[in-house]
């Protein structure tokens, strides 16, 4: 794994001179789908024994904006792809309401299988599972990459706290808005969720 990354590492760095060639975009894909293939067979920690399928993520490479969510749950474990269960119809319902278009979207989640009965995500297992996040980030390239949630937020930026981390943009490209499920719980905090979203567009185009 430390091989690819470092691999990845160097692709990010020529693509910052040569954004459009073609050859590197279709480096970058390739680099996706092995990654993919690696978080598939992998065996880092005790998820792998109870899942059904990993679900590395979906999306284009590059793409200029990225989710990130916290796990999968029961129908993405079954399926392999992110967000296509009750939180993930919400989430497209909201991205739809954004003016954002899905299929130009990377999506992911910072742990790749399904901890049992949906619980949160133990400290080891996101430790294990982070590597293939930053990785993504790397072959993606993504101008945002919005985190979903406290999950998220506190793997990637060490913090917590949704409303305070909300309406900023930390280390130069991360936003952070509820998770899909979170608003599911909650239908009052919809319309927030899609200004966040909605902000996404702008921030995007900068």
């Amino acid at each position: 794994m430390s091989v690819r990354i470092q691999r990845v590492s160097a692709i990010q760095k020529e693509s910052l001179s040569m954004p459009e060639d073609k050859n590197l975009l279709q480096m970058n894909r390739e680099d996706l789908r092995s990654l993919e293939d690696a978080i598939s067979a992998c065996r880092l920690c005790p998820l792998s024994q109870s899942r059904t399928l990993a679900v590395p993520g979906a999306g284009p490479a590059p793409a200029r904006l990225m989710l990130v969510g916290e796990a999968p749950g029961r129908e993405e474990d079954l399926s392999g792809k992110p967000f296509v269960g009750r939180a993930g119809r919400l989430l497209d319902a909201a991205l739809e309401q954004a003016g954002l278009d899905r299929s130009e979207i990377f999506i992911t989640s910072v742990i790749k299988c399904r901890p049992p009965n949906n619980r949160k995500p133990l400290k080891k297992e996101t430790t294990s599972c982070l590597p293939y996040l930053e990785a993504q980030i790397k072959i993606v390239r993504p101008k945002v990459v919005c985190l979903l949630g406290n999950t998220a937020a506190a793997a990637v930026l060490g913090r917590q706290g949704i409303q305070a981390l909300r309406g900023r943009i930390w280390q130069e490209r991360f936003v952070v808005t509820y998770h899909p499920a979170a608003v599911l719980r909650n239908k009052n905090l919809m319309a927030d969720f899609v200004s966040d979203l909605e902000r996404l567009n702008s921030l995007q185009d900068k």
